[in-house]
């Protein structure tokens, strides 16, 4: 039986999901809700272009993403039981691995500082997954995933249409192909339930900032970077030459 968007808002209805909305309608990249009342002021003048506020606030978020869908990618490769949910993992492993290694080059000079932990919304993501087994984590990986980049894609799209920075454009660039792909291998498990899907990206809930913002880094402590372990079965997305 087809269950209306309302009744799907309220209940994630894929097999026994049980995630609650607010656990899941808030975009990887916490790009939705702009941390800064004044996204577009200018922060500083760089040899790259004008660098705003949500030129900054998109690289930290770029970072944050990977911070956990890197770890979950690693989990679809130990515990997804299909090959579908297993290439998923290899995509989203890569693909931030890449997007990873873009940050962490361009960060320094741009002056932006990156996180080195996940947001706690995003950490419980993680939790999530971690605790599931069988096809709930099949389902809770696809469709969990599915609702947050399905968000952040139009994000993604805004900074690259704006932005006047042209290391921020080349992270954009790669990020919108990024985001597509996985996507559309997230979609190729079978196990997207698309109405609970649209309804989510639509009616985010408002977070408080404390959730959805990552911790600052200890002074001092070095960049983490997301390495994919020797031997890891990978698909790999290259990255774009900064110049």
């Amino acid at each position: 039986m087809r269950m209306s968007r309302n009744v799907a808002g309220t209940v994630f209805v894929v097999g026994s999901l049980t995630l609650t909305l607010a656990a899941l309608a808030y975009p990887a990249m916490l790009g939705v809700q702009n941390a800064s009342s004044s996204p577009s002021r200018i922060i500083a003048r760089t040899p790259t272009g004008p660098l705003t506020e949500a030129d900054r606030d998109f690289v930290v978020k770029v970072r944050a993403a990977g911070l956990w869908e890197f770890p979950s990618g690693e989990l679809a490769l130990t515990k997804g039981t299909t090959q579908p949910v297993r290439t998923a993992g290899e995509h989203l492993i890569s693909g931030h691995a890449a997007l990873d290694a873009e940050c962490r080059l361009i960060a320094p000079r741009l002056g932006i500082t990156l996180p080195n932990q996940a947001s706690p919304q995003q950490q419980g993501f993680v939790a999530t997954l971690t605790a599931d087994h069988g096809k709930q984590f099949d389902t809770d990986l696809a469709n969990i995933l599915r609702v947050t980049h399905g968000q952040i894609f139009p994000t993604v799209a805004k900074i690259r249409a704006t932005t006047e920075n042209s290391l921020v454009r080349e992270l954009a660039d790669q990020a919108n192909d990024t985001v597509l792909d996985h996507i559309s291998v997230l979609e190729k498990t079978g196990l997207v339930n698309f109405d609970s899907v649209l309804f989510q990206e639509t009616t985010p809930p408002k977070l408080p900032s404390g959730d959805v913002t990552p911790p600052a880094p200890q002074p001092g402590a070095p960049v983490v970077a997301l390495t994919p372990q020797a031997g890891a079965s990978q698909t790999p997305t290259p990255s774009p030459t900064v110049r």
